[in-house]
């Protein structure tokens, strides 16, 4: 009578047929085989991706998406309230990546050695401009900042309800100093590097708000951005959707500020 086979050996013969038939399978690999879906390095290695499903997908690079705007234009306060600010809350956080660029149609000038800017909505857009370029600066953080500037931009005024937005969104954040931000050489200096950004833009910025997705501004994305931006980050995002990613209809919008 033949020897009894041991079960284990009969397990690992299973996987081995299971998970790379032939011995040849996964030529230059050094581990054994019942190794070679433990991690996605090791599969890679082993050339055995295809036949390991249990392994986690890779992360999926978030969309990124830059906002050029003013503070003070009445599109661009429709646009960051109404569609990024809710498409930002429907959305997880490693999804959807949000540059704000504060300035515009805005026009920087050096006066007697000292930078000073022109804004199209008159000086109250600029110190908009510079107080939600300077709570960016000290606040850091997206998720602490965003939900402020929302309340801003949604607000009777931009540049009287900064106290009551902080006190309600980002209590943490002192009000003291964003107004020394504004009042001082990196309010300023916050504008300049802001103005920098806006001016380097390609193709030139027309009007604003003004959408660059993964870096790339085109006509077709800017009205896609702007007829529904939920619909676009889904469709654009490689990874798991979410169930926000059901479909979206989105309201007609007003027309941009042109310079």
């Amino acid at each position: 009578m033949a020897p009894a086979v041991p079960l284990a050996v009969l397990a690992l013969v299973a996987l081995v047929a299971l998970v790379a038939p032939g011995l040849g399978a996964a030529p230059g690999c050094d581990y054994p085989a019942h190794r070679w879906c433990s991690s996605r390095d090791v599969a890679v290695a082993c050339q055995v991706e295809s036949r390991c499903p249990s392994l986690p997908r890779p992360a999926a690079a978030p969309v990124q998406l830059s906002l050029y705007y003013e503070s003070l234009c009445p599109a661009c306060r429709e646009f960051l309230v109404v569609k990024l600010f809710s498409t930002w809350l429907l959305l997880p956080e490693e999804m959807l990546n949000i540059t704000l660029v504060p300035y515009g149609n805005a026009q920087e000038r050096n006066v007697s050695g000292k930078l000073d800017f022109r804004c199209q909505h008159g000086p109250e857009e600029c110190l908009g401009n510079m107080m939600e370029a300077c709570l960016m600066h000290e606040a850091k953080n997206f998720s602490t900042y965003f939900p402020v500037i929302f309340c801003l931009e949604s607000g009777s005024s931009v540049t009287k309800n900064l106290e009551a937005c902080l006190q309600i969104y980002a209590p943490e954040v002192d009000s003291g100093r964003i107004r020394a931000c504004v009042q001082g050489d990196t309010g300023v200096a916050l504008m300049h590097h802001n103005a920098q950004l806006t001016d380097a833009l390609e193709p030139p910025h027309q009007y604003v708000p003004w959408i660059t997705v993964n870096g790339k501004h085109t006509d077709e994305l800017q009205a896609q951005a702007e007829a529904s931006l939920l619909g676009l980050v889904c469709h654009l995002y490689q990874g798991e959707k979410p169930e926000a990613c059901g479909g979206s209809k989105a309201p007609k919008f007003l027309s941009g500020c042109r310079r």
